[in-house]
């Protein structure tokens, strides 16, 4: 088995994929937070 060096791994792939997936939860936030809001204004 090789040995592990820690700091040596390509994580690039990884680290978009997680830009990513904030990205996305964010934007979900954001839309369901104004949605609630908004449905708030119509039955209040």
């Amino acid at each position: 088995m090789a040995e592990h060096k820690h700091g040596e791994m390509d994580v690039s792939v990884q680290e978009k994929t997680f830009a990513g997936f904030i990205n996305w939860v964010t934007r979900a936030s954001i839309g369901i937070i104004i949605f609630l809001v908004l449905l708030a204004m119509i039955n209040g």
